[in-house]
């Protein structure tokens, strides 16, 4: 899998959600629930299909909030499977409203 170049990467930033935003070698957001089992459940969710797609986001859960941040672990950087893998949570997180 090889990195996206600097242009890619902002090109591909506009076909996610605006709350997704570029941090060093991260796209990252921070979601809000209305409670643990909320934020508890979209975390499942988001676990099938990074699974499923067999690549995992970096995500720390405290109480309702979660932080997701993705990038390529092999690449060390972003590649297309990040943007593939923030299309698909905001796909789910249309099922809740935070």
């Amino acid at each position: 899998m090889t990195n996206l170049k600097k242009q890619e990467i902002q090109d591909r930033m506009k076909e996610i959600d605006v709350l997704w935003i570029l941090e060093g070698k991260f796209i990252q957001r921070e979601i809000t629930f209305k409670d643990f089992v909320e934020a508890f459940s979209f975390m499942t969710a988001v676990a099938m299909i990074a699974e499923k797609s067999d690549h995992h986001p970096n995500w720390k859960n405290v109480y309702n909030n979660v932080t997701i941040s993705l990038n390529t672990h092999d690449a060390d950087g972003l590649t297309k499977k990040d943007f593939q893998l923030a299309k698909g949570i905001d796909q789910i997180l249309k099922n809740y409203r935070h």
